[in-house]
């Protein structure tokens, strides 16, 4: 919906977050000159005008610089028409010579509604392949899967109402406060509202989520299981159940209790396998027990497991045994990571599923949708999972791929393995909106897509609710929607008829009429009522709750509640399940397990995030979180690198020693790439066994080694232009406002790495002038180099971290068009005039740096309030709360531990 502009010039668009599953509401302001604002929409009932980090840095990521602007076929450019053509033409030889399923596509929750359901609609019911699957497999197949064999179909029974409503709310597997940061929000706003709301972490670490937590269950990895079977018993046990409820709505309570009973009888059995102390576990039980309104929100660590379809149903027979499902503050709630993980769902882009929440273990379903559809060769089976996908093109059983908006060369575990099945594959497709990525680099043809901020369409947030996502400007370049690409090959195979679509409108009313086709209440997923919607009222169209049948004033909102399922008996469904370990658990040659995960302001293979400067100075590298005594155990020191083994892959990472951490546990976070590092690409490691139900991967538990990497100098550079730095031991990328930013190391002497750096600096500036010093008894080596009076490079070596300057003194001087003399100063000084103390940026909404802090601290700041009062921090999404909180407290007790190179 546009508004009205607000200044000559400028419009306001009503739209939708790109990030996580929250679905934000979005103002986005754009100016003739193209550039784009964002601020939170006030009135979208899912942030109410919050936003965190990323969501806030939207705008400063639509600039040109790497986009994909026009098609490429084998690395040169061509024009539509050209690049169309190979695409059909090899999809018809591949499946002359090989067969339909010879062809997979490979999709994303980056996507919207009406993309995806043009993908799954060519692929499975007109090509005819039943390979079609999405990268949101690796972040909620086990609740897709957990939600069928409870309730009979893939639905989250809550909305986000129920946190504020709630007076318990447990926190499974989730670093909410930094993965969905708006909905943690909304819980400290209650909190403070009324103090006498709990919460429950049960996670593995202590992250920033543990802030605001009563109790905090740092659990094994893996025993979920274990822990809420021993529930079940406990509710059973003191008379917490829900006889009426029970008896009357749910089936399988009996088997699902004797299970429960033989595995986890008693508190004491359930502390042993979880690794607990038996106080707390009893403290969580009784509070569950006696708490009426409780959620149970779960999220990536209950998903991605080997074991996660059972987590999730262990989880959900506690609510189906209280009957605490589908009322106001109660019941099991999946939040998804994804901005359109649930409307991929939706479609059908799952591989075991059709469109509409439809599935290919009903024929009837089969015929429906291939009577709705006309499609002449409807799949009328399951496909291969992500994992399995890959593995088939690895082996040569599919010649042809088609990904769109993900990175899988990344993204998935044994992502070595990914990579060389990529590069083996006869025919890659790709279609991104940015040039290189590591999955574009073993592409055949590159089609250039519209992000976020031209794309038009809808996106469903984790609580079912439907939002708009509108484009702020044009698309630049050759750059075009994924759904006309997609439908411009569908013509051009010879179906135009069925594919003949003017916009998203068209795609929209047909994915809704598909909910409601013969549809007499047996699938849940129903909106009808928007069917046969005008483009005005498309265009206009407000958030709104699925299902909302054509015989409804209004959607539905709850569900459950009335006991009421999608059975086919219309009872809920108690899932028996046995606790076990991970698929691969810690051995002698494997003694640690890794857990993998996100950072606060960044997003994926930071293939968007990556483009806005400030979301990298909180956590400019990738660092292995390891406990103090494991530290000690493997000679690793805060700031070293280290070397992460698994039997799959490696990766070289730089040392965060904690306490936070589990002992005999590592945490590291997905993000980093090929492009972007020499050895960061975790997922190369991470263990590619997948849950026999769901098919999602158990990216939490990795069985790994560590040592220490022999660094004899500690880097950092920076250069307007990005480099290449192959043949470097240790380098992460990030981008600065104009410039790019590497952290190095390296094994050789300081001397020999100033030669390399020298001779890359000379190759990459021409006709420049250099600034020099050296100290080479210290191996203190600093050099910039400056033309047409601007800096264009400037590098700083020392022997240890302690010699190198913040990051952020010489990049501000990359700001200045001209230097002046006292500036060139600066350069080799390693900062900015007028500086102060700095560190690392705390508050990535309001650029606040630790030493900012630390003065404002000094200077009498003693709450959080009065920080941001002072200082800003805080005071947006409040992601950086915990943060400050720590750097209060630590200034309180006086135990400052001086500045690590993992965080300056």
């Amino acid at each position: 919906m546009l508004l009205q502009p607000v200044a000559r010039g400028q419009q306001i668009v009503r739209t939708t977050c790109a990030y996580c599953g929250v679905g934000c509401g979005l103002l986005a302001t754009s100016d003739e000159h193209g550039s784009v604002t964002v601020v939170g929409d006030p009135q979208h009932p899912a942030n109410f005008g919050r936003l965190c980090s990323k969501g806030s840095a939207l705008g400063e990521t639509l600039g040109l610089d790497g986009r994909l602007l026009a098609p490429e076929i084998d690395g040169r450019p061509a024009g539509w028409d050209e690049t169309l053509d190979r695409v059909a033409g090899r999809f018809q030889e591949v499946i002359a010579a090989h067969g339909r399923d010879a062809v997979a596509f490979y999709v994303s929750g980056q996507l919207l509604t009406e993309d995806y359901y043009v993908a799954n609609k060519l692929l499975k019911g007109f090509i005819g392949s039943r390979h079609l699957d999405t990268n949101s497999r690796l972040c909620m197949a086990s609740s897709v899967t957990g939600h069928r064999r409870a309730f009979g179909s893939d639905t989250v029974p809550g909305v986000y109402e129920d946190l504020e409503q709630a007076d318990l709310i447990v926190l499974v597997g989730s670093n909410l406060a930094w993965c969905h940061p708006i909905l943690f929000q909304r819980i400290v706003a209650e909190r403070e509202r009324r103090p006498t709301l709990r919460v429950v972490v049960i996670d593995p670490r202590r992250t920033a989520t543990c802030d605001i937590a009563d109790l905090h269950l740092p659990l094994v990895a893996g025993s979920d299981v274990a822990l809420f079977n021993g529930l079940l018993v406990h509710l059973h046990d003191v008379g917490a159940a829900d006889r009426t409820f029970v008896n009357r709505h749910t089936s399988d309570v009996d088997q699902a209790l004797a299970t429960a009973r033989a595995t986890m009888p008693d508190v004491e059995t359930v502390a042993r396998f979880c690794g607990l102390a038996s106080a707390d576990i009893a403290a969580f039980f009784a509070l569950f027990a006696q708490t009426e309104k409780t959620v149970t929100v779960y999220s990536q660590g209950v998903n991605q497991s080997s074991a996660g379809t059972d987590k999730v149903n262990a989880i959900i027979n506690a609510h189906l045994l209280t009957g605490r499902i589908g009322r106001a503050g109660m019941g099991p709630f999946s939040v998804t990571g994804q901005p359109n993980a649930m409307g991929g769902r939706e479609v059908g882009a799952l591989a075991n599923q059709l469109a509409a929440h439809m599935t290919y273990d009903d024929t009837a379903s089969v015929d429906r949708v291939r009577r709705f559809w006309n499609a002449p060769h409807l799949a009328i089976s399951g496909g291969h999972k992500a994992v399995d996908l890959f593995r088939a093109i690895e082996a040569g059983e599919i010649k042809a791929i088609w990904i769109m908006a993900t990175n899988p060369a990344v993204s998935l575990p044994d992502a070595g393995r990914v990579a060389r099945a990529l590069e083996a594959c006869d025919f890659v497709v790709v279609s991104d909106f940015v040039r290189d990525t590591d999955t574009a680099r073993h592409a055949d043809v590159l089609l250039p897509a519209a992000g976020w901020g031209e794309k038009d369409g809808t996106v469903t947030n984790s609580e079912r609710r439907i939002s708009r996502q509108r484009p702020v400007r044009p698309a630049p370049g050759l750059a075009r929607p994924d759904w006309w690409a997609l439908s411009e090959v569908a013509r051009r195979m010879g179906f135009a008829e069925s594919f003949a679509y003017r916009g998203p409108g068209d795609i929209f009313r047909e994915h809704a009429r598909l909910s409601a086709f013969e549809n007499d209440g047996a699938r849940a997923f129903n909106i009808g009522a928007v069917a046969d919607i005008s483009d005005s009222a498309y265009d206009a169209l407000e958030p709104f709750h699925w299902p909302w049948r054509a015989d409804q004033d209004a959607p539905r909102r709850r569900l459950f509640g009335d006991g009421t399922f999608v059975t086919p008996d219309g009872r809920g469904r108690f899932v028996a399940v046995t606790p076990r370990a991970p698929r691969h658990a810690a051995t002698d040659e494997f003694p640690l397990i890794l857990n993998t995960g996100r950072y606060r302001d960044q997003w994926h293979t930071m293939t968007r995030t990556g483009r806005a400067a400030r979301l990298s100075t909180h956590r400019p590298e990738p660092l292995l979180a390891i406990h103090s005594h494991d530290a000690a155990r493997y000679d690793l020191v805060d700031g070293d690198l280290a070397r992460i083994e698994s039997r799959w892959g490696t990766a070289t990472l730089r040392v965060s020693v904690t306490t936070d951490q589990r002992p005999g546990t590592v945490f590291a976070p997905m993000h980093w790439t090929g492009t972007l590092s020499a050895a960061g690409r975790v997922n190369e490691m991470v263990n590619p066994q997948t849950d026999p139900h769901s098919g999602q991967p158990e990216l939490k538990a990795t069985p790994v080694r560590v040592s220490p990497v022999l660094a004899r100098w500690q880097g950092l550079v920076l250069s307007r232009q990005k480099l290449a730095l192959d043949g470097h031991a240790y380098w992460v990328a990030v981008r600065g406002a104009d410039h790019w930013c590497y952290e190095m190391a390296g094994p050789e002497t300081p001397h020999a790495a100033w030669e390399k750096l020298a001779a890359l600096a000379t190759a990459t500036v021409s006709s420049a002038e250099w600034l020099q010093y050296r100290d080479p008894a210290a191996g203190r080596l600093r050099a910039a180099l400056v033309a047409g009076e601007r800096l264009q490079f400037a590098f700083y070596i020392a022997a240890d971290a302690t010699g190198l300057p913040s990051r952020s003194g010489p990049a501000a001087l990359f700001d200045h068009q001209r230097l002046a003399v006292d500036q060139r100063r600066a350069i080799l000084a390693g900062r900015s005039l007028g500086q102060g103390i700095q560190g690392p940026v705390v508050c990535a909404c309001h650029g606040v740096d630790r030493g900012a802090i630390e003065l404002a601290i000094a200077s009498g700041c003693r709450t959080t309030r009065a920080l941001g009062e002072r200082l800003r921090a805080g005071t947006n999404c409040g992601s950086c709360l915990p943060e400050l909180r720590a750097l209060l407290a630590e200034q309180a007790t006086g135990s400052h531990h001086g500045k690590s190179k993992a965080f300056a």
